[in-house]
């Protein structure tokens, strides 16, 4: 079964407005309740698919009950652990005039070294049986960048392919346990890389550049550019479907869910980014966090090119 860790769970209160005034009561057209964190995600979508997963990580207070209920009607197995604090909520502003969109985000959730026991039990237990893990996001200010490192070494130590998608420096902690693949974005690559990634061929370089220290392989989303997949011996540009977006929340997780998807299926990688970036088409064109239809993930599916990707010189 894929295993997907959220050390640190969250809702989203999607909020969108016509137009964006300062100074001014603004009043939205809709607000909607979606869940949040990477990984959480990721199990949510491959609910929808009718992959089962088994969601491990933290939750507090009444969103963490929420976030539960979210995952369970889409038939995960949940077995967080409950935490202080309350588990964090996010807000979402979609501007539609301009079509963009900006996150405000807080910490709230507390852990202790006491519950970071139970979760590394937890999870020694399931890799037992585990496929594939998927591990991501940011961390409750009580928890350390090493516990990447940490959790992606234990999954190696019992040849569990890991999927890691966390920004910095989280992202590299986790890589020096050597992840098979990584799904970071542009504004996560550029902060690995020391540098403003701008191009595609600027994040082709960067992405060489971690196979070459770390032996990981990453899936790099570009927003509305799409997407590019460095392989260890080939690379493949993943243009967008021309669709269009209402909100692009969780479109990055549902790639994650495709590379876990094809890696528990033992498919070819690049069956796993076909699957990852129709169903980030099937996310975007509904409004929410990781709100997605199976129905439409198939018809996106065919419509997705991986086109043979070589720097310029």
């Amino acid at each position: 079964m894929i295993v997907t860790v959220t050390p640190n769970t969250s809702m989203d209160m999607t909020y969108f407005i016509p137009s964006w005034e300062l100074s001014r009561t603004l009043r939205a057209n809709r607000v909607l309740e979606s869940i949040g964190g990477k990984p959480t995600d990721a199990s949510y979508i491959l609910g929808e698919m009718g992959i089962p997963s088994l969601a491990l990580g933290f939750c507090a207070g009444g969103a963490g009950e929420t976030i539960k209920g979210f995952l369970r009607s889409r038939g995960v197995t949940v077995d967080f652990i409950p935490v202080l604090g309350q588990s964090r909520r996010n807000l979402i502003i979609v501007v539609e005039d301009v079509g963009a969109q900006t996150a405000i985000t807080a910490e709230s959730l507390i852990t202790t070294e006491e519950h970071l026991e139970q979760l590394r039990e937890k999870y020694q237990a399931a890799l037992a049986t585990a496929t594939c893990v998927v591990l991501g996001g940011t961390l409750p200010k009580t928890m350390r960048p090493d516990f990447y490192t940490e959790f992606v070494g234990l999954a190696r130590e019992r040849s569990v392919p890991v999927v890691l998608d966390a920004v910095e420096p989280n992202l590299s902690a986790g890589l020096r346990s050597g992840p098979q693949y990584a799904k970071p974005n542009q504004d996560e690559l550029s902060q690995f890389a020391g540098f403003r990634v701008s191009t595609v061929d600027d994040a082709y370089r960067v992405g060489r550049a971690m196979i070459d220290r770390y032996g990981t392989q990453p899936i790099i989303t570009l927003g509305e550019y799409g997407g590019l997949a460095v392989l260890n011996d080939r690379a493949y540009r993943i243009p967008p479907l021309n669709v269009q977006v209402e909100s692009a929340a969780g479109a990055g997780d549902a790639v994650l869910a495709g590379i876990a998807a094809s890696v528990t299926a033992r498919q070819p990688i690049e069956e796993g980014i076909r699957l990852g970036f129709a169903a980030a088409t099937a996310v975007v064109i509904m409004p929410g966090t990781a709100e997605c239809r199976k129905a439409d993930i198939d018809t996106f599916l065919p419509q997705i090119e991986l086109i043979p990707y070589a720097p310029a010189e």
